[in-house]
């Protein structure tokens, strides 16, 4: 099981009745949705809420439907290739950590952590019923004990080279997951004037050597609008589009688009 650390001193935590405490007596309670808040209050990242209720309840409502299954299942490929029937995998930026936990229904010998620095998402993911370890805490500053984790799994999240190189075991791996050029290009089309293709992966990782990068694409038909806008609201494009924008989102009816995928695959 993964062990969270103090993000005080360092020290493990142990939970009595409800409270994380260290040897150095460092409380930290345990809230009513399961997770442990490990955000440092007066580091930069803590002041920042992560994605907000509206973006979380429309990516669960989203991937509740199956849509991205096929990414999930070629995630689970790469577990069952290259990590042991018993492994520690600490999802990083878990969101409500619907890969994840899917990825333990598929392996039930593995076990599992989360963090995610908005608590927001932490909540959505113990009502949707995740119960392994979850804490509220930023990538850069990862409250668990060095070199423990068989896989790190960082689907859409910010990076943290450092903090993975020193949960992962040696040989363990990192699986990165990002959107590759044409990733949902049609739904831009269909809302932007002069719309653009997203970056090119970076499949270069420091402290890491690149195993395997693969690229998974599905063509998805969404035939309705409260689908069409809930993958609208769980991508960045929502939040940095006008009004006038969304609407055009808002009137679309049926959508096909290409959801693409690069998965980079390092070990440590």
């Amino acid at each position: 099981m993964a062990d969270f650390i103090c993000p005080v001193c360092a020290l493990p935590l142990e939970l009595y009745d409800g409270v994380y405490r260290c040897d150095n007596n460092h409380c930290f309670d345990k809230s009513k949705y399961g997770y442990v808040n490990l955000l440092r209050s007066n580091s930069s990242s803590a002041k920042r809420h992560g994605d907000d209720r509206l973006m979380i309840r429309a990516r669960r409502d989203f991937l509740s439907k199956g849509y991205y299954s096929f990414l999930l299942d070629g995630l689970c490929d790469i577990c069952a290739e290259y990590a042991p029937a018993n492994a520690l995998l600490i999802d990083a930026g878990c969101g409500e950590c619907y890969y994840s936990s899917s990825i333990l229904g598929v392996f039930p010998s593995y076990s599992a952590a989360g963090a995610d620095i908005s608590k927001d998402a932490l909540e959505f993911a113990y009502k949707r019923g995740v119960r392994f370890p979850l804490c509220a805490a930023s990538v850069s500053a990862l409250p668990f004990e060095d070199g423990k984790a068989d896989i790190i799994l960082s689907c859409f999240a910010p990076d943290s080279p450092a903090e993975f190189k020193r949960i992962l075991k040696p040989g363990g791996i990192l699986i990165k997951v990002m959107p590759l050029e044409e990733h949902l290009f049609s739904l831009k089309e269909a809302i932007y004037e002069n719309p653009y293709p997203n970056e090119r992966p970076d499949t270069e990782q420091d402290g890491f050597e690149l195993t395997e990068y693969r690229e998974i694409r599905r063509e998805i038909t969404l035939d309705n609008s409260e689908d069409i806008m809930n993958l609208f609201r769980m991508t960045p494009y929502y939040y940095k589009t006008g009004r006038d924008d969304q609407q055009k989102a808002e009137k679309l009816e049926k959508l096909t688009t290409c959801a693409a995928f690069g998965i980079a695959i390092f070990k440590k």
